[in-house]
């Protein structure tokens, strides 16, 4: 692999990120055309999408600066300049805070979850083309590996090329969601709560093989602990709505 100089990884890896968000606001805004709810431009909808965006900017930063407090009191103590990072988990679980205070305050009881899995998906997918073509210049590069797919990140040692293991799994859980599709169907919700569950369980454990910068009890990294907790926090919603979906099968 062609390692890049850190400005030239940052450019391209920037790049790739603004594509995937592109992409994955027009997958959506595709989904939400052919679906029965409003336009996305309609003064409900639009509400959501700042709650939406909004939640997910702050969640993003937020957990980031969990991950890597260290970087956060270097600057706080005037050693290092101020850096902060990208966290998809934050942004995953601060966009849905925000979307669900958004629909509190505008009494929208409606989910729009379902149509933003594909959407996800395809989005993340791509962004960690980014994360791996900018090789050691991004967090999310792998541990030492003797495993006959290690990847050179440029540095002469073999690494578990995490990005791409991400893909594929975004790729292979894209495809069931995308099968289970209208099993899933008469419970709004039901498939983003798999989808979110999936990936927060996923997160915990590829990041057993990632260096953790900054360790957390049990050598946990933050990222680690919030998908924990936060699995705790979602797994008693997603068993509901499938338990409602065995009801509504067995009627």
């Amino acid at each position: 692999m062609i390692a890049l100089d850190t400005a030239t990884a940052a450019t391209v890896h920037g790049a790739i990120e603004i594509a995937a968000m592109a992409l994955g606001a027009a997958l959506y805004r595709s989904a939400r055309r052919k679906s029965q709810l409003s336009a996305v431009t309609a003064p409900g909808a639009f509400a959501l999408m700042v709650g939406l965006l909004l939640g997910a900017a702050i969640g993003n930063k937020l957990i980031f600066a969990i991950e890597r407090p260290d970087l956060m009191l270097a600057w706080w103590q005037g050693t290092a300049p101020l850096r902060l990072g990208q966290s998809i988990i934050g942004g995953l679980l601060g966009g849905l805070i925000g979307i669900e205070t958004a629909k509190a305050i505008t009494r929208q009881p409606a989910s729009t979850g379902d149509l933003m899995v594909l959407p996800l998906c395809i989005g993340i997918a791509l962004g960690r083309v980014g994360c791996f073509i900018a090789g050691l210049n991004d967090d999310t590069y792998g541990l030492p590996t003797t495993l006959p797919w290690g990847v050179d990140m440029g540095d002469g040692i073999a690494r578990h090329p995490t990005a791409l293991y991400e893909i594929a799994f975004l790729a292979v859980l894209c495809i069931l969601l995308t099968r289970q599709r209208a099993r899933l169907a008469p419970v709004p919700g039901l498939a983003f709560k798999c989808f979110l569950a999936s990936y927060l369980l996923w997160r915990f454990l590829i990041d057993l093989v990632k260096p953790v910068r900054y360790p957390y009890p049990l050598g946990l990294s933050g990222i680690q602990w919030v998908c924990l907790l936060a699995l705790l926090a979602y797994l008693p919603l997603l068993l509901r709505a499938a338990a409602h979906l065995k009801e509504r099968e067995r009627s």
